[in-house]
């Protein structure tokens, strides 16, 4: 099975022993103050333990403003070198790559969270269960600011250990935000254009690549179409940053199109899917990271033949750690929500994101 073969990264030389990464998830598992909670070690140590060939942690906020929501892993701060070293070396015992995931939440940092009212590439209101949000625009000096924010939130993670970072450009959060024409309308050098509004995510990496040696790994993460609420983002434009990113040094490109074998919204009559659309875009030696509705080794099968080089595994890995080691027989069929709390805390999910994942519709059986 091609999803058990080894893979080395070109630039910086470090392999794989599978094409098997855990996606990046909130769980909110970690302290008040960003420091790692136990709960987060435990539960993504498991999983390394399990054989996933590539830990990709949470979205770790950059800067203490970023923050998306309570219980979140934060890298702002040196206070979090400590909590981080850990982490790293206890995912890398077991072979696996540790990667963190690093964003600012932007218009989704809420001010009951981070007690400061959230900014964007422009001014906006949003709709939340809350009420409506009044977002502000971001000055100049905020965003090389945040420019910054990135670049000494990937040292922390390079000095704890860490394999690589990944950019968080997709979901809403403050990269997918300069990106969308829906809440971006800058008229400087930061909006308008599609050139202007790749401009943060392409800086953060360039800065971020030169500060490194070749061999620290930086990914970035990519909505590559309109979904839900998340509005702006151009499928064409889409394809065209990940091939720009890759040329200003990004070692992968994970595309998260919530299920990992669909059309392109903007080409449901034609016959190709997202992903061979983004492996005839990027370059070969770059890998392709997808995620999305993949549950059994055959779907994994499937993404890898259509161009990926690695699945990301999110609503299998949580209720099913052992995933690596079983999807090996053909027909494994895996466990699949609704998942009963006591099986939850067997996979090591702790008591807040047991309580997280109550909030998605059928995930967790009533009690």
């Amino acid at each position: 099975m091609k999803s058990y073969s080894s893979y080395t990264f070109q630039s910086s030389g470090k392999t794989t022993f599978n094409r098997i990464a855990l996606a990046p998830m909130t769980n909110g598992q970690s302290n008040d103050d960003g420091t790692l909670g136990d709960d987060e070690y435990n539960w993504l140590i498991r999983r390394a333990k399990e054989g996933f060939g590539i830990i990709i942690t949470c979205a770790a906020n950059v800067s203490e403003e970023g923050k998306g929501w309570n219980g979140e892993l934060g890298i702002y701060d040196d206070k979090h070198i400590e909590g981080l070293t850990r982490l790293a070396k206890g995912i890398k015992q077991y072979n696996s790559l540790a990667i963190v995931q690093i964003f600012h939440g932007g218009a989704r940092s809420p001010e009951n969270v981070t007690g400061k009212q959230p900014w964007s590439a422009s001014a906006h209101s949003m709709n939340s269960p809350q009420g409506t949000i009044e977002v502000r625009e971001g000055s100049e000096n905020e965003i090389i600011q945040v420019i910054s924010d990135f670049v000494s939130a990937a040292k922390r993670a390079y000095k704890a250990g860490f394999d690589g970072v990944e950019l968080h450009g997709a979901h809403g959060y403050l990269l997918h935000q300069f990106l969308s024409t829906f809440t971006n309308h800058r008229s400087d050098k930061w909006g308008g254009s599609f050139e202007n509004r790749a401009r943060l995510i392409r800086t953060i990496l360039k800065e971020t690549r030169a500060a490194f040696p070749k061999d620290f790994i930086l990914g970035v993460r990519l909505s590559p179409e309109d979904k839900g609420t998340f509005k702006g983002i151009d499928f064409d434009e889409s394809l065209e940053l990940s091939s720009l990113l890759a040329n200003d040094g990004a070692d992968y490109i994970h595309v998260s199109p919530w299920d990992s074998f669909k059309k392109p919204e903007k080409y449901l009559s034609g016959t190709k899917t997202i992903i061979e659309y983004f492996r005839e875009k990027i370059p070969s030696t770059i890998p392709l990271i997808v995620a999305g509705e993949i549950w059994t080794g055959n779907d994994a099968e499937k993404a890898i033949n259509l161009g990926a080089d690695f699945v990301a595994l999110g609503k299998v890995a949580i209720g099913n750690a052992d995933w690596p080691s079983k999807a090996k027989d053909i027909n494994y069929q895996p466990i699949r929500p609704p998942y009963s709390v006591d099986h939850l805390r067997k996979q090591e999910l702790g008591e807040s994101f047991i309580t997280y994942m109550k909030g998605w519709k059928g995930f967790v059986a009533a009690e």
